[in-house]
């Protein structure tokens, strides 16, 4: 499904006259990662039990080794980079049919970047929550908020400068979990510096994790598996 968006950008002529240029940009609902087909079809094949502790999200969930990072033998990453709230419910029957023991949830970034409506966002999330409580009705579900950027770097320009959508977002899914009982790490506060961004310390490029980083969230996460 694609719907357009008008975007009004200012641009100052060579005189100093600014004029509104009106432009419009597709919100493409349809789109998935250039890997996902594949990545799903590998998630497949891999053995299930309902021991497994799933990271689901995209490329930050992606990026760790989550096995070894935590030295959790059960643990399971189902991350794909580029990911939305549309494409984990595309493969999310991939996950709840091995009735996993938890399922930590990061999710929704990239939906910010590609400008999809906060309402949207948190419809998608709902509907994600109810299916897996429909669907695997014994796993524990941990909903996580999403992470800040920082856009001092230049590398992912889409996603900066989009903090009021961040928290918008999460302010959604702390009222879900509220709303359906579930366990919530807030993230986000966790990871700001003194002026509300991602600490430079924990990133290379203003948007994903470093080694740090992940140590760090890993450190935020060891009491849930205690």
């Amino acid at each position: 499904m694609k719907f357009p968006v008008t975007r009004v950008i200012l641009y100052t002529a060579l005189l100093g006259t600014a004029s509104v240029v009106a432009q419009t940009e597709e919100i493409n609902r349809d789109y998935r990662p250039r890997t996902y087909d594949v990545q799903v079809r590998q998630f497949k094949i891999y053995p299930d039990t309902t021991e497994d502790i799933v990271f689901l999200g995209n490329s930050i969930t992606a990026r760790a080794q989550w096995n070894e990072l935590l030295q959790l033998p059960q643990a399971k990453n189902r991350g794909i980079s580029g990911d939305t709230t549309f494409g984990i419910l595309e493969r999310l029957d991939e996950v709840t049919e091995g009735q996993p023991a938890q399922i930590f949830l990061l999710i929704g970034i990239n939906d910010i970047s590609r400008n999809f409506p906060d309402e949207e966002i948190i419809q998608n999330y709902e509907t994600i929550i109810t299916r897996i409580k429909k669907e695997s009705p014994n796993t524990r579900l941990v909903v996580q908020t999403i992470l800040p950027v920082n856009s001092s770097f230049g590398e992912y320009e889409r996603h900066y400068n989009k903090d009021g959508h961040i928290a918008k977002v999460n302010e959604g899914i702390k009222q879900l979990a509220k709303k359906y009982g579930l366990t919530l790490i807030d993230l986000h506060p966790l990871f700001l510096d003194d002026s509300g961004s991602l600490k430079a310390e924990y990133t290379d490029e203003g948007l994903h994790l470093n080694e740090k980083g992940y140590l760090h969230w890993a450190e935020i996460l060891r009491p849930y598996f205690d």
